[in-house]
């Protein structure tokens, strides 16, 4: 064995539909146990067009990166928005309660995630967002 792994991140689980999401509204495709991360974790998610993710969340241990590769969009940081633009990366320390918003074309992002902390490491509030 080589020791390394390949997954297509569009074709992983959709766990947006465990959320109780349509998945033409949301999709959230986590690819650290298909991809056998040991020290990270990779995630796609699609947003349709003026969606904003019904919760927020922040964790206790691990920091993520967004990076918007499709689209447009903002994310809310506590109280704070920044606006994504393609290939706007951003960096969320895991205190941070975080929720995306899709612009009128929707959004396509990549998560990255470390340290691979598995399982209950994140506390979702839903409704966080709301106006």
């Amino acid at each position: 064995m080589a020791g390394y792994a390949v997954a297509n991140l569009k074709e992983v689980d959709n766990q947006g539909v465990h959320f109780g999401l349509d998945e033409r509204d949301y999709e959230i495709r986590m690819a650290r146990v298909g991809l056998e991360c040991e020290h990270c974790g990779v995630s796609y998610k699609r947003l349709a067009p003026s969606f904003r993710e019904p919760f927020g969340h922040k964790h206790k241990r691990q920091e993520e990166i967004y990076v918007l590769v499709a689209g447009s969009g903002r994310i809310k940081l506590d109280d704070e928005f920044v606006d994504l633009q393609p290939w706007t990366a951003v960096r969320i320390p895991p205190e941070t309660m975080r929720s995306v918003e899709a612009g009128p074309e929707g959004a396509e992002l990549i998560a990255i995630g470390a340290p691979n902390t598995g399982p209950g490491d994140g506390d979702t509030v839903p409704g966080w967002w709301s106006d």
